[in-house]
């Protein structure tokens, strides 16, 4: 196995715990807050889910994203080397 393929792999598998931890903290950090605004209104629960859902959406597309050019960097160095 060739060097740059090697550092492909671990670079790809570094970006990938990266964004699946961070959309974690994330989508923990949304829905600790929104648990916190329904406490404080619970008159606004409505509204409150619905931006938490957008909102978490947005996270999980963010993610997906930075998974996919992670994928995509193994590939790209397969072609290079």
């Amino acid at each position: 196995m060739d060097m740059s393929l090697a550092f492909a792999y671990l670079g790809a598998g570094i970006g990938v715990a990266g964004a699946t931890i961070g959309c974690g903290i994330g989508i923990g950090k949304l829905a600790s807050e929104a648990m916190m605004g329904v406490s404080r209104q619970p008159e606004a629960v409505g509204d409150i889910r619905g931006m938490m859902i957008l909102t978490a959406a947005m996270i999980e597309g963010v993610a997906l994203f930075s998974v996919l050019v992670c994928v995509l960097l193994i590939f790209a160095s397969k072609t290079v080397s």
